[in-house]
């Protein structure tokens, strides 16, 4: 029989906090960490907002002399995971290091390198300028390995990019290695760190980002009617995977139970979901047929919810498929109301919502639900933070290029 998988530690940072206990508080206040973006000038720019990672301090994390070697994309899962590992209380040292795993998702990888070198060799006009670390800086396992490297964790190495749902596809991915035997014990999340002069540019030329700039923690609004496209955001969230068995073993704090793991491509675009939802609805049905859940059973849904037309629409859509009426009964939100679209980090980050939600008993609301969407009318828990007891969460993480994959929770009793 297949070891059952917990989650026993948590790593976030995210615009509303670092660690998970300032992001959960700022998250059931309903405290947005959008915001116009002060890291450049982004007057010239049709969207001029993100969710930004403020007061972040690398050396709080990561050895001095090591910060100027890895990209921001890096430095953001060290950090997440540093957390999480502390949090989980690992000492990897009285351990099999060959049984630890890595496994990190990342939709741009170093993407802000590469811009910064271009500059530089297109100001200059001088090849020799550019840095000469720029590859493994940029390189899109640079996180992974980079984690690996400094905790001599030398199980499986893998990156996940699946644009959007890269994080959630790492840790579904990091449930399967020690399903089958592979890993004992799996450092698995997501990093991102988009927030750059020519990924905005980009964005905004694809016509998928908001345009409120005059109200930026407006901008978010996941299933209101006149939501006007996604607002990027940029952080990190890695969690700790291992057998309950090894868990309890070592008397281990357990937020929640990883029962299920969902993927289904739809092989139709590369930017818009299938309007149906087939592909959507299917990533939820294999989620919970893996983790032998019945549809009745789940209390709480993680919405991909990235406030733009199409996509909430097709998402409410496909809930319906698989949920039928049972779906008006499941309190759902979008964190991405508060802290933006964090692309290859938002399935892990999210992930970490559903883990505090099984664990606490609390929904953190949707913020800017002001006019209601005929298409999008279920629970999206709009303003306010709710109480409820949640026995079985399921997140979902949809990505460019018809990647959708979801995971299922289960509260641990």
């Amino acid at each position: 029989m297949a070891p059952r998988v917990v989650l026993t530690g948590l790593g976030v940072v995210s615009p509303v906090g670092l660690g998970k206990e300032a992001f959960w508080s700022n998250l059931l206040q309903g405290r947005s960490g959008i915001r116009t973006i002060q890291g450049f000038d982004v007057s010239p720019y049709a969207s001029q907002m993100g969710g930004e990672v403020l007061d972040f301090h690398p050396e709080d994390y990561i050895p001095a002399l090591k910060i100027p070697k890895m990209a921001k994309v890096t430095q953001y899962a060290m950090a997440a995971a540093k957390m999480a590992i502390e949090d989980a209380h690992l000492d990897f040292s009285q351990m099999d290091r060959t049984r630890v795993g890595v496994v990190i998702g990342t939709g741009l990888g170093g993407w802000g390198i590469f811009e910064a070198q271009l500059r530089t060799l297109f100001e200059t006009g001088n090849p020799r300028r550019v840095h000469p670390l720029s590859v493994p800086l940029a390189t899109s396992n640079a996180a992974a390995a980079e984690i690996a490297i400094s905790y001599g964790l030398k199980g499986p190495n893998i990156t996940i990019s699946t644009a959007c749902s890269s994080g959630g596809n790492a840790i579904g991915h990091g449930l399967d290695l020690i399903r089958s035997g592979r890993a004992d014990i799996v450092v698995a999340g997501g990093t991102e760190a988009c927030l750059l002069p020519g990924m905005l540019a980009a964005f905004c030329s694809l016509r998928t980002l908001s345009v409120r700039n005059d109200a930026p923690d407006r901008a978010s609004r996941p299933f209101d009617k006149n939501r006007d496209g996604f607002v990027m955001g940029e952080g990190a969230g890695v969690v700790i995977l291992e057998s309950l068995e090894r868990a309890k073993a070592r008397s281990a704090a357990i937020y929640a139970e990883l029962v299920g793991y969902g993927c289904a491509c739809e092989a139709s675009h590369m930017v818009s979901p299938d309007v149906t939802g087939t592909e959507q609805a299917r990533a939820m049905s294999l989620a919970l047929q893996d983790g032998e859940i019945s549809p009745s059973d789940v209390d709480y849904i993680n919405t991909h919810g990235t406030s733009t037309l199409l996509n909430d629409a097709v998402e409410t859509r496909a809930i319906k498929m698989v949920f039928g009426k049972h779906a008006y009964d499941i309190s759902m939100n979008s964190t991405k109301s508060m802290i933006g679209h964090t692309i290859g980090a938002a399935g892990a980050i999210e992930a970490i919502v559903c883990a505090l939600t099984l664990q606490r008993g609390m929904i953190h609301p949707t913020l800017n639900i002001e006019t209601p969407d005929p298409e999008c009318d279920l629970d999206y828990t709009p303003h306010q933070a709710r109480e409820r007891k949640v026995r079985v969460a399921l997140s979902n993480s949809f990505g460019f290029g018809s990647n959708n994959a979801c995971l299922v929770m289960k509260a641990i009793s």
